[in-house]
């Protein structure tokens, strides 16, 4: 069998729906192959889109995304999404070509080193140098990708790999089982429960990923113990459930440290230090916690847990929630009342250029409750972050790990592939969209519809942001910007202007009707940056 054939028909075993990626000279057997396969390759304009679209399927799927690229500059240019993915505990298999290797010893036209590049950011890779070997290494790169912590596979394929004569498949191997909770662990945690006044619940990514949202509400429930979420746990707990506090991510005091500040017993349910270090919510390191997850705990001066429960989130937060007491709140009730408060207060300003509190307030009031928001990184990530209700796990795809800018239009288009029936809206920052801009004429020429809006101001505006807290000015961070209406038909999208705020919510409706993908350019008034500080500032004095 012709050795791309083989790797084609292994993925078409793991049940790959699509491929992201560009061609080369190097891939093009692979590719000669994929157009027999059901397997849908999804051209992009650029490898570092191919690597985004694979993490975002990654995360919403759990399933490894798959992404291909030639070799030399079309891995490196794979290597930002990759990386991505590696932080954001994202399923993805990258498969990347690679020169003849009876050339590797030498300098020589396009070879660099490509697994030695891939290894810090990736779980495992290996170069195919027997095409007999196939089977073994895409079960192995599938698996690895997906078990906890979930992360990037690399597969390096070489030029000029002989047939394979006898190819052999693997097993498909059973469900992988985690460690069911330890009935001892969990009494020691439930007495920890008991024996406290006023517990919060840290929830982090992995609950999400462990499908544990259900048992993490029984158990705050029970308890009533308020949730806090991280921007990559958001939805965990519907945000509308009185417990919920929403989340923890700015990088200075916000209002929801209150209630950890106060709190003498954090239960960190799913929580990676990668998504919010602990230094900022248990400063003097001596917050007792509970540390709940698949993996034990990483050593870190300000984690450090009194008990672990390493096991599956879903039993293990189900265990318990039977184990400890029922009780009424402890009382944090103003608390949410202020936080909520600035949602709804932002729904009937007028300002022009529009205030990002209004913005929130208008997406969550156009968008269903299982539409997807992909937020690309910038000052409007923290915006999201803070103040977007999210009603269910990954109503918002929030990149926080790596934090890439770029993400956010091709993240989109993997969304609305991975869920085409729900609404899918990309929110991009004017410096942002620019980086990954090329994906509209993917979108366009293979149907993918999406609704792109653009905060605009003409600056990278958290730069701009945390340099004018810290030096009074901010400098190197203003550019401008093409005409987004022109631009955006160009690609054959529509595109629309905002002019008052009151236009905003009307038009975002109207494009999620529309069949055809749509940009919205938005003016956004970003002394609200500043502002929100202030205020913050004040109310912690």
């Amino acid at each position: 069998m012709k050795a791309s054939d083989l790797l084609v028909r292994c993925l078409e075993q793991e049940g790959v729906q699509y491929v992201f990626g560009l061609p080369g000279e190097e891939t093009l057997d692979v590719m000669d192959s994929l157009s027999r396969s059901p397997i849908r390759f999804i051209l992009t304009r650029h490898e570092a889109g191919a690597a985004f679209m694979a993490t975002v399927w990654g995360r919403l799927t759990g399933r490894p995304g798959v992404c291909l690229s030639t070799l030399g500059p079309g891995a490196t240019n794979l290597l930002t999404g990759v990386a991505t993915a590696y932080l954001d505990h994202a399923p993805v298999v990258a498969i990347t070509a690679q020169a003849a290797m009876d050339r590797a010893h030498k300098e020589s036209h396009q070879y660099v080193d490509i697994r030695g590049i891939f290894r810090p950011v990736t779980k495992w890779g290996a170069r195919v140098e027997s095409s007999e070997v196939i089977p073994e290494m895409v079960r192995t790169a599938f698996k690895l990708a997906e078990v906890e912590h979930p992360g990037p596979s690399h597969i390096e394929l070489p030029e000029g790999l002989p047939d394979s004569a006898r190819p052999r498949f693997p097993p498909p191997s059973g469900a992988f089982r985690y460690p069911r909770p330890d009935p001892e662990a969990i009494q020691r945690a439930a007495q920890l429960v008991a024996a406290s006044r006023r517990p919060v619940i840290v929830a982090g990514h992995g609950v999400i990923r462990r499908h544990a949202s259900a048992q993490l509400t029984a158990l705050a429930a029970k308890g009533g113990i308020p949730v806090v979420e991280t921007f990559q746990g958001k939805g965990s707990l519907d945000n509308r459930h009185p417990l919920s506090l929403l989340s923890i991510g700015l990088l200075w005091r916000d209002r929801v440290m209150d209630v950890l500040e106060a709190a003498d017993l954090v239960l960190a349910a799913g929580y990676d230090l990668v998504e919010y270090p602990p230094y900022r919510w248990n400063p003097t390191g001596d917050k007792p916690i509970v540390h709940i997850g698949t993996m034990p705990a990483e050593v870190d001066e300000y984690f450090s847990p009194r008990e672990e429960i390493v096991a599956d989130l879903a039993p293990a937060l189900g265990a318990l929630a039977e184990a400890i007491p029922s009780r009424p709140p402890w009382d944090f009730v103003s608390l949410r009342a202020a936080i909520m408060g600035e949602l709804e207060a932002a729904a009937e300003d007028s300002g022009f250029p529009v205030k990002p509190q209004r913005l929130v307030s208008d997406l969550r009031h156009a968008l269903d409750d299982d539409a997807i928001l992909v937020s690309d990184v910038g000052a409007h990530k923290l915006w999201l972050g803070r103040m977007y209700p999210a009603f269910q796990p990954e109503n918002i795809i929030i990149s926080n790990g790596l934090a890439s800018m770029g993400i956010g239009l091709p993240g989109a288009l993997a969304a609305r592939l991975a869920y085409p029936k729900r609404q899918v809206v990309a929110v991009v920052g004017d410096g942002g969209l620019l980086m990954t801009a090329q994906e509209m004429e993917t979108a366009r020429r293979e149907g993918i519809n999406v609704v792109c809006v653009v905060w605009v101001d003409g600056t990278y505006g958290a730069v701009d942001w945390k340099a004018k807290l810290k030096f009074g000015q901010a400098f190197g961070v203003g550019f401008t910007n093409p005409d987004f209406v022109r631009f955006a038909r160009s690609f054959g999208w529509e595109g629309y202007n905002i002019e008052r705020a009151q236009d905003f919510l009307p038009t975002l409706q109207h494009a999620l009707g529309a069949n055809m993908p749509s940009l919205i350019a938005v003016p956004v008034d970003y002394g609200e940056n500043l502002a929100l500080t202030r205020r913050l500032q004040k109310a912690n004095v």
